[in-house]
């Protein structure tokens, strides 16, 4: 377009209202004097700068309360009663394991005697029919006859 045919818009100008600002009162300011005036400490940097400022204090923990000494002769005394304890109880369960290991033997001895002596009852009572001599099957006394004679 032709700068002389541009054609004219109104403009508007709008304008920005002010917005009040709250109304502060600052509060009275009050001058407190430390108790003390805490020691103002400087530190020199390596690279040449100096930083000041307070010294604060580390905090500290309250002290602990002595403990009440132990005397030598009780700790003797209690770790005596201890290892005497130990002894005790080992004592009563070396004793519990040889009454439980012979009572397994003397079963184990009543079991093999049942076993053995009905072995022999067997025997006994099984004989008992013939009276001495040898039991033969017929049938193979046949058998090996004709194939010994055949």
């Amino acid at each position: 377009m032709h700068p002389n045919h541009t054609p004219q818009r109104s403009v508007e100008v709008h304008h920005p209202t002010p917005i009040p600002s709250p109304v502060v009162h600052p509060a009275p300011v009050v001058p407190v004097q430390p108790g003390h005036v805490p020691a103002v400490a400087s530190v020199v940097l390596p690279d040449g700068r100096v930083v000041t400022g307070y010294a604060i204090d580390a905090v500290r923990p309250e002290p602990v309360t002595a403990k009440p000494a132990v005397s030598r002769t009780a700790v003797n005394v209690a770790l005596g009663g201890v290892g005497f304890l130990a002894v005790c109880g080992g004592l009563l369960l070396l004793t519990s394991f040889i009454a439980a290991l012979t009572a397994f033997i003397g079963q184990l001895i009543v079991l093999a005697a049942v076993i053995f002596g009905g072995w022999i009852a067997v025997q006994v009572l099984s004989g008992s029919g013939h009276k001495g001599g040898t039991t033969v099957n017929i049938r193979r006394a046949v058998i090996k006859r004709n194939h010994f004679h055949g």
